[in-house]
């Protein structure tokens, strides 16, 4: 479940990228890993299913830290519509 939960988010930023809005796209991207992270964080290793890979510490950090700079690459970067 929390697998899906994530690819549910993941699957919504790739309409929103298809439809040329990357950087809403990119943003629900990084929004996905910050989610992975966090529900890594909060459910037991045999709770977390496909999003348990390594230790909990391990897949909390790497999942936040990579969702964070995603968000912030996507916002940070000139050229594009956020809200259009």
């Amino acid at each position: 479940m929390p697998f899906l939960l994530v690819m549910i988010v993941v699957v919504i930023a790739i309409v929103r990228i298809s439809q040329y809005h990357w950087r809403q796209g990119g943003t629900l991207i990084g929004a996905a890993m910050v989610l992975a992270a966090a529900l890594r964080a909060i459910l037991p290793s045999d709770r977390a299913g496909l999003i348990a890979v390594r230790g909990r510490a391990v897949d909390t950090l790497l999942y936040g830290g990579l969702g964070l700079v995603i968000v912030f690459i996507a916002l940070s970067i000139e050229g594009g519509p956020l809200d259009t």
